[in-house]
Parts: C-alpha cells; structure tokens; sequence
C-alpha cells in the first residue's frame, strides 16, 4: 500500500474529534475548518458518512447535511478547489454527544477502509468524472428531506455520496465507479418513496 497517500480516512475524524471535543453543542463551521486543509473529497465524505449514523436519527439533522453536502457538490460541479458554506449554516449547532458517539461507530469503519482502498484508476478520479461524481450527489441531496420522513431511507443516498467523497479523498477509482453504482440503485428506490 502506497505510504505517501494522503489524507487517511482515520486522520479526518481524528482531526474532527480533536476540532469538536470540548464543544456540546457543535457549530457546523467548526467541523467545516476542520476539513479545510483536506481536499475537496472530505467535504463529500464527511457529512454523508454521518448521515448513515446514529446523528441521522435527529430530526432535521438528515436535511441540514444535505443542505450542506448539495452546496459542497454544486462548488465541486464548478470547479472550485476553496470550499464555501454560508454563515447561516456555518453557525448552524448539532448535539455534541451524537456527533461524538457517531465518530467512534466510524473509526473501525474508517480504519478497515484505510487498509483496504488506495489510488486506483487515478483517471476516474480526475475530472470530468470528479464533476459527474458531484453532480450525481447533489441530485441526490433533493432526494434526502422527504426520504427523512421513512425510516432508514436516507442511507442509499448518503452511502453513495460517502463513496464519492471517499474516493476522492483516497484517489481511488474503484470506489468512485461504486459510488456510481449504488447511486444507479440509490436512486430508482428513493423515487419509489416519493412516487
């Protein structure tokens, strides 16, 4: 496995623990400062992996991330390498014992994912399928505030932007062509919800 590969998967919610360890409840913004110096593919992955843990059984919580993850992805859509996020979301608060709770349910996911995805098909990293990848998320992202309302739902999307954003991260296109494909089914059956 490559050592010059970087950043890890573990390093990121490391980083964001430390940011948000003595704050109850978390500002939005600091988790986003956190995640700056990282790439564009955290940004993706960050919020969508919480959006399949326990935090995403707050009210709202599910909707405000996708709010968060369809700004991130319209930037990337576009281009832009210097993430943004509107002050009104940047103060927005999450409870800090959820968002703790649900970064040690990711550390061993984060760890098995650090073992085993590295710098794959580098070309399907680049763009234009970083921009294709982004694109897809955000139309997922519209999906995400009536699929709040059905219990569990919300993970099909989430689980394929967290691809997307993870590949990125890792500069792994193996993982960028799964995001694809359980975005391909993420899709129809979140259409059958809203149907």
């Amino acid at each position: 496995m490559p050592t010059d590969r970087s950043p890890d998967v573990q390093t990121i919610i490391d980083d964001v623990a430390d940011e948000v360890k003595d704050s109850d409840p978390v500002v939005v913004g600091d988790i986003t400062d956190a995640l700056g110096h990282r790439g564009i593919g955290p940004f993706l992955m960050f919020p969508a992996l919480l959006g399949i843990t326990p935090l995403a059984a707050v009210p709202g919580i599910p909707t405000v991330l996708a709010i968060i993850i369809g700004i991130f992805a319209a930037q990337i859509a576009f281009g832009r390498s210097d993430m943004w996020l509107p002050d009104v979301l940047r103060r927005r608060k999450v409870p800090g014992d959820k968002l703790s709770k649900s970064l040690e349910k990711l550390r061993p996911v984060a760890d098995w994912l650090d073992r085993w995805f590295y710098g794959r098909w580098h070309l399907l990293t680049r763009s234009p399928a970083r921009r294709a990848a982004a694109i897809v998320s955000l139309a997922l992202c519209f999906a995400v505030p009536p699929l709040e309302l059905v219990p569990l739902a919300v993970m099909g999307p989430m689980l394929a932007i967290a691809m997307f954003g993870l590949a990125l991260t890792v500069r792994d296109g193996v993982l960028m062509a799964a995001g694809f494909a359980i975005a391909a089914v993420a899709a129809p059956v979140a259409l059958s919800y809203l149907i």
